[in-house]
């Protein structure tokens, strides 16, 4: 096992500087959020798509490795393989940033190796499905890692009672770059015609820039976050491969010890399943239920993207008079009523559709933020990279129930409105378990000062 390496007088660092790293901090969600939104939620599904169709054979299929596989599938294939590759990784990467102390070495390798991956979608032409699902799954496994090292140093950077609110402002930086970047590619996008480019030329260039944009702006943390010192226990060479294995096992069986932290994780998982499907079958819902065309989808997701900065820091300031628990149950009761609304909405009605998409962007990033904020109080010290990448697992490693009971919902009644109501389970079930948690006993079992307000 690892010492106990962060020493409390981490917390009372020089307020300058702690100032300074929190900056730093929230520039790599600026970075690397630009992915999420141009790259995976907007272009790059329908774009790789239409290279694997182009080809396929004449029933429609391709075979990577000699394997048939439907050309409309590949792109839900190469996610799912991206998430295979990054729980594999993740956890072992958590253990050796926690045994060297040195997150910041790794962050850089897995931020730059998302960031080449994305830059060379560029290439992404022709025929070329077997480069996009590579680097797709290359991309998404390096962001799913990097974020676990990020958000290891949430804890280590800002005092207790600031978490809340320099979480909040992580994600409200981060939505304000996806904002921007996708309104810079769809004025290239529409109006690729006069900058003398075809639309797939177009489209290339706005998914290589996404990568060009994490790479640039991840230098910030990269200067201003540093490092923390940690002793390795016993002769065994810190940071080994061998060790980090070792040391993850170890975790495993520490997490154990940490039944309410657990808990948490448990509750985090049935919610945050139901906050990633609703964004993600959003926009199939839209165009195939209520009849709207791409333009309005995608203007949707800039709405989300501009309101869940408010959102986020709404909610921020609502749990400093709340707490973080008391405000993230109250998002999920607001996304239960969002999805009944959703069953409701009229065809053919693009106002009622804007309307629940600004909703969701007032939701989104506060219960987000405040779930990674409250999270961070429930680890123990010096095991931050490890905990968050089972938080991060939690994430993304199971985010496949979500969209499975969608799709059986829809595959059993026909119905996309049958569909995206039988997600309020998700959030239900997170209500109530997360509701069951005692978050000021999990602090203070996990060896944490306990924050004015929880």
């Amino acid at each position: 096992m690892t010492a106990d390496t962060t020493e409390p007088e981490e917390y009372a660092a020089g307020t300058a500087e702690r100032r300074r790293e929190q900056r730093g901090w929230y520039f790599y969600d600026f970075a690397c959020s630009v992915y999420s939104t141009s790259v995976l939620t907007v272009f790059l599904g329908p774009y790789l798509t239409s290279v694997a169709r182009a080809a396929s054979d004449a029933e429609g299929f391709v075979h990577p490795l000699g394997i048939p596989v439907r050309a409309g599938s590949l792109f839900a294939y190469a996610v799912s393989a991206s998430i295979v590759v990054a729980v594999l990784v993740m956890p072992l990467v958590g253990a050796v940033a926690d045994r060297t102390g040195r997150k910041k070495p790794l962050l850089a390798a897995a931020a730059y190796l998302g960031a080449a991956a994305t830059a060379g979608m560029f290439f992404l032409a022709g025929e070329r499905y077997l480069l996009g699902a590579f680097l797709l799954i290359v991309a998404n496994a390096s962001l799913a890692v990097s974020m676990v090292l990020y958000n290891a140093y949430l804890p280590q950077i800002a005092e207790p009672d600031e978490r809340d609110a320099v979480s909040s402002r992580g994600w409200a930086f981060g939505y304000t770059s996806g904002a921007l970047v996708l309104v810079l590619n769809l004025v290239l996008y529409s109006g690729h015609d006069s900058f003398g480019l075809t639309e797939g030329e177009a489209i290339r260039i706005c998914l290589a820039s996404a990568g060009v944009w994490w790479g640039a702006f991840t230098l910030v943390p990269l200067r201003r976050l540093r490092d923390r010192h940690v002793r390795a226990d016993g002769g065994e060479r810190a940071g080994s491969v061998g060790s980090g294995w070792r040391q993850l096992r170890a975790t495993l069986k520490d997490m154990r010890r940490h039944p309410l932290t657990l808990s948490f994780l448990l509750a985090y998982l049935v919610y945050n399943d139901g906050v990633q499907t609703v964004i993600s079958q959003a926009s199939v819902f839209g165009s195939e239920e209520l009849g709207l065309d791409q333009t309005t989808l995608i203007t949707a997701v800039l709405l989300v993207q501009v309101l869940a900065v408010v959102g986020a820091l709404g909610m921020g300031r609502l749990a400093r008079t709340h707490g973080a628990k008391r405000t993230i149950l109250g998002s999920l009761a607001v996304w239960t009523l969002i999805l009944a609304a959703g069953y409701f909405l009229p065809a053919d009605a693009p106002v009622f559709f804007y309307c629940l998409a600004a909703a969701i962007g007032l939701v989104l990033g506060g219960s987000q933020a405040l779930s990674r904020s409250l999270f961070s109080h429930l680890v123990p010290r010096g095991k931050e990279a490890e905990y968050f990448s089972a938080y991060e697992m939690s994430d993304r490693g199971l985010s496949w129930l979500g969209p499975l009971v969608f799709g059986l919902a829809y595959q059993l009644t026909g119905s996309y409105r049958d569909a995206i109501i039988s997600l309020v389970i998700f959030f239900v079930v997170g209500f109530a378990l997360l509701a069951r948690v005692p978050v000021r006993r999990a602090v203070e079992e996990a060896g944490n000062p306990l924050p004015e307000r929880i």
